[in-house]
């Protein structure tokens, strides 16, 4: 094994972890941030149930340990309370945003969240393809995956309108924004246009995509979309390569294309360093939703800055406050692994951002923020996020051996999403 290969599985091992610690076993929920008496989030447990055939093929867990966990959580969702409560754990196959880690119950009054739910979705598609033996637990597995994803009603969730809402809440309806705009609906809209019960009309995605905003960045044309997870999250579990809709048939080139184009703009914009952050270069980039070490303002060597908390950051539009999130970085390690590899060597070895850690890399650092323990690196975050976690792990799968993508070409949901939004192609 090289030392790139032992570096990756090494990484990949850590944050997998996270999904083995940071779970109630008794429901499946996977604890959003690893701070006390956070709830869990569903993407995040979505992550999970995709991570673990990927645990059971790198001997990270057994199948039999992998199977009960899986079980526990479909079995969780399929008998939790559906229903217009404000108390209940989700409403028309779709589900809360944050729910208790115990109760399983809404928490927070967060949204009942459309995309949050699909990734959920996604990573209950992922255990129906890959438990595939002829056993009473592998077969209600299968099934209660199943059952899941035809339950969810993706019209409903167009309140009347062409396009995806965000969400929904008991106290006051629909939310007023809708998934316009390119970005990690992509999946979304796959899902929505696969479904055999309650599909999204082709119409659908055809409105979605009218909204999509082409631009020229540091030498690059691509699809815009800020955060760097926007360009990640639908790819780890679809395979882009060479496939196409209309959109990208006319632009002549696809979506895994366009991610590489985007983490291409992220190291440009790094070394470019417009606002003059400390620490951006070629090897420290990562812009994306992420911790942060606000919100404040404060004067940082003569310059006035405004430092944000958790916020959706972005290139090279902003919002950006001089953070960056590893983990971003290594999740766009299947588009652009030339750029991708010396930053994760540099981040480990020389900013060290590994050290002590039992998940691995700290979510997110910023040089610029003032530390006040003199670390020369400045502000780093003190906890760890599921949905930071899972990418890491899928993404370095899917890099060095495609396993993930391989397996959801077995989806016929997919399949059938991807041709209903007109793709053709490639694998297809």
């Amino acid at each position: 094994m090289s030392n790139t290969d032992a570096e990756l599985e090494k990484i990949q091992r850590q944050a997998f972890s996270y999904f083995l610690h940071e779970t109630n076993p008794a429901n499946g929920l996977v604890i959003d941030k690893t701070s006390p008496d956070w709830p869990a989030s569903i993407a995040a447990t979505g992550l999970a149930l995709a991570a673990y055939p990927i645990g059971v093929e790198r001997g990270l867990m057994s199948r039999a340990a992998a199977v009960e966990r899986t079980l526990a959580t479909l079995r969780f969702f399929w008998h939790s309370p559906q229903g217009p409560e404000p108390d209940a754990t989700g409403y028309k196959g779709f589900y809360y945003h944050f729910l208790d880690m115990q109760t399983g119950r809404r928490a927070w009054k967060s949204e009942l969240s459309t995309v949050d739910s699909a990734f959920l979705l996604a990573g209950a598609l992922t255990a129906k393809v890959y438990f595939d033996a002829d056993s009473a637990d592998e077969n209600e597995i299968r099934e209660l995956s199943d059952a899941l994803y035809r339950r969810a009603d993706w019209q409903w969730a167009q309140n009347h309108g062409e396009t995806v809402t965000h969400g929904w809440k008991p106290e006051s309806g629909f939310l007023r924004y809708r998934w316009e705009g390119y970005d990690e609906a992509l999946l979304l809209y796959t899902l929505g246009l696969g479904s055999p019960t309650h599909p999204l009309a082709k119409s659908s995605y055809t409105a979605w995509a009218s909204t999509y905003a082409w631009v020229q960045s540091y030498g690059y044309e691509y699809l815009h979309a800020g955060p760097l997870f926007t360009h990640q999250f639908s790819h780890i579990w679809i395979d882009f390569r060479n496939i196409q809709d209309a959109y990208m048939r006319e632009k002549g080139i696809d979506y895994f294309e366009n991610s590489r184009r985007a983490t291409y703009i992220q190291q440009q914009y790094a070394m470019h360093n417009p606002f003059k952050f400390s620490g951006y270069d070629r090897r420290c980039w990562g812009i994306t939703a992420s911790d942060g070490p606000g919100p404040c303002v404060m004067e940082v060597n003569g310059v006035k800055r405004r430092f944000f908390d958790y916020i959706a950051r972005g290139v090279p539009y902003g919002p950006d406050d001089g953070t960056v999130a590893p983990w971003a970085m290594v999740a766009s390690l299947p588009f652009a692994p030339e750029i991708v590899l010396p930053a994760l060597d540099y981040c480990i070895h020389h900013i060290k951002l590994t050290a002590g850690n039992p998940y691995g890399f700290k979510a997110t650092f910023n040089p610029t923020y003032p530390d006040k323990s003199g670390n020369a690196y400045g502000w780093v975050s003190k906890w760890h996020f599921g949905i930071n976690q899972g990418p890491i792990v899928l993404m370095i799968e899917n890099y060095r051996t495609g396993f993930l993508w391989q397996l959801m070409r077995n989806c016929r949901y997919i399949v059938n999403g991807l041709r209903r939004a007109g793709f053709t192609g490639g694998w297809l």
